[in-house]
């Protein structure tokens, strides 16, 4: 899975979404993209199940890039514990994703090919994506 290195504050507050990306809204290393239609948090499990499923579908054939990374730290407290006590411990790590940004690129194989394996990628995400293409 996807995470950091080294954290240095395990623990951060929730934040807000922007409902505009401001930033990675092109396609900059490949041919073809996978751009998020919706905003909210992806879990680094799920970036790598898309990454996966890429892979093994264009088989060597070309290169991927991934654009985002899961370093935002996520606490969760067990299933029956109650109120208080304070925060719970790091469960996983999420990448907040905003609308228009774009989560994966692929170079090296058709067009075809890519738009397949990355609406395939994009079943895997919690959100609405669409496949991009370099002006």
């Amino acid at each position: 899975m996807l995470q950091p290195g080294r954290i240095i504050h395990p623990k951060v507050h929730k934040g807000r979404l922007r409902s505009r990306a401001k930033r990675g809204t092109y396609i900059a290393f490949g041919a073809f993209g996978l751009k998020a239609e919706e905003s909210s948090w992806v879990k680094s499990n799920q970036l790598e199940s898309a990454r996966k499923v890429i892979a093994r579908f264009i088989q060597r054939g070309g290169k991927i890039w991934i654009r985002v990374f899961p370093d935002k730290p996520r606490t969760a407290k067990s299933g029956e514990v109650g109120m208080g006590g304070g925060k719970g411990s790091l469960s996983h790590f999420v990448v907040p994703v905003e609308t228009g940004r774009i989560l994966f690129e692929i170079d090296g194989i058709s067009e075809v090919e890519a738009r397949k394996a990355l609406i395939m990628a994009g079943h895997k995400l919690p959100i609405k994506t669409k496949f991009v293409k370099r002006d």
